[in-house]
């Protein structure tokens, strides 16, 4: 059949009951006659014993140098991958261990957050040649001179795709505690509904503006190579989400109606600052910005006019944010408790409509559009916190994606 990279989350190996449900999607995946590659996250989250930020809390005094710290950062997912190992020999089904960097995971010496600069995958063809099922632990690679480096947040994801593109793999399904992507978070929408199929320039937008299924940054790898990605559910059967090409996906919708959003997402305590330029001030903006990327703040949602200039920040850079702009002299205004609402299809370019459609969704629930801004496939408004869920609700309603 081919390869097959399975990634399992930390939710799918806490207990031996969802080691089982992982178990059996190995096994079925072996049934079907793929060569496995098997990635694993450490087990759980904060407070289980071998989640990263337990590990990290073992530090007493909550430092220690960035390449210490990653080499204990990356034991979480070696205690995965020994515990996953043990239960497929004890399945009789033969395997080994390779480390990131013993899987050919090449990185620069950026610890915690290191960016991945080759692959060289040569020793999972062998190990696979030879029969065995590979596990390698998740999110860690190794540099050139032999440091073991960690990819930060997602990383497991980035290895898995990562592994799927230098060996060519037919999928990487990445297993996880939901069925698939969602039109909207459930929590917010009761009727959000799992996606069949997206294409990568969708799940990457909606994974960098609020949607935690899947990294960003692991789609944007397998997207290289037109690897499909499938979103799946560890305690289900599902096919889940197809990841896949924009050609793929219309074909894949070819006889259903055109699909122009795909989903909407959001994300909660922004503060909206606006600046405003002095008569025959022409610099402004440059001042302004360069100002937020020496002090280290990310901006976002920007508007630029010859009157000043609106952005937005994190809640908690919001007084800092203040206080620099007012000691260059400036008196700007600020509103915090906001939040960003994201509107994400591959249709919506070059669609007429679009955000008159969204307008008219938050008009209808009385909701103020505070900003807006969009691209050729997403639109952004900024609301005040308090009304968000209730946009949410009203955009993915008002797109009938329930149906």
């Amino acid at each position: 059949m081919g390869i097959l990279v399975q990634k399992f989350g930390g939710t799918s190996l806490t207990d031996h009951e969802r080691r089982e449900r992982a178990l059996f999607h190995i096994r079925k995946g072996k049934e079907k006659g793929y060569d496995l590659v098997v990635v694993v996250s450490a087990m759980g989250r904060k407070g289980d014993p071998y989640a990263t930020d337990t590990l990290l809390s073992l530090l007493e005094d909550g430092e220690i140098p960035p390449r210490e710290k990653d080499l204990l950062m990356s034991t979480g997912e070696v205690i995965s991958a020994a515990v996953m190992s043990g239960a497929l020999w004890k399945e009789g089904l033969p395997n080994t261990i390779l480390l990131g960097g013993q899987a050919g995971i090449l990185t620069n010496d950026r610890f915690g957050n290191a960016l991945i600069t080759d692959l060289r995958p040569e020793r999972v063809r062998k190990e696979l040649e030879e029969g065995k099922i590979v596990i390698v632990p998740g999110f860690q690679g190794m540099t050139l001179d032999g440091e073991i480096t960690t990819l930060g947040r997602g990383g497991s994801d980035t290895t898995a795709t990562a592994i799927g593109v230098a060996l060519g793999a037919e999928y990487v399904d990445i297993f996880t505690d939901v069925e698939g992507i969602m039109t909207a978070d459930p929590r917010i929408v009761r009727e959000a509904r799992p996606i069949d199929v997206m294409t990568y320039t969708e799940v990457a937008n909606l994974a960098h503006l609020g949607a935690k299924v899947i990294h960003p940054r692991a789609v944007e790898i397998a997207m290289q190579k037109n690897i499909p990605i499938r979103v799946r559910s560890t305690f289900g059967e599902g096919e889940g989400t197809l990841i896949t090409s924009l050609t793929e996906v219309n074909r894949s919708l070819a006889e259903v109606k055109d699909r122009i959003v795909t989903g909407v997402t959001q994300v909660p305590h922004i503060t909206q600052v606006k600046v405003r330029a002095e008569r025959g001030e022409f610099d402004l903006q440059l001042r302004v910005f360069k100002a937020m990327a020496e002090h280290g703040i990310s901006v976002d949602f920007i508007n630029v006019s010859p009157s000043g200039v609106v952005y937005t920040v994190y809640e908690h850079e919001g007084e800092r944010t203040r206080k620099i702009l007012a000691e260059m002299g400036y008196e700007p205004e600020l509103l915090p408790g906001c939040a960003k609402v994201s509107v994400v299809g591959a249709g919506i370019a070059g669609t007429p409509g679009v955000m008159a459609k969204i307008v008219e969704a938050l008009v209808e629930e009385e909701i103020r559009i505070l900003q807006s801004a969009d691209s050729h496939t997403t639109i952004w408004v900024l609301v005040k916190l308090e009304d968000m869920n209730r946009a949410v609700r009203a955009i993915h309603r008002k797109f009938h994606l329930n149906e």
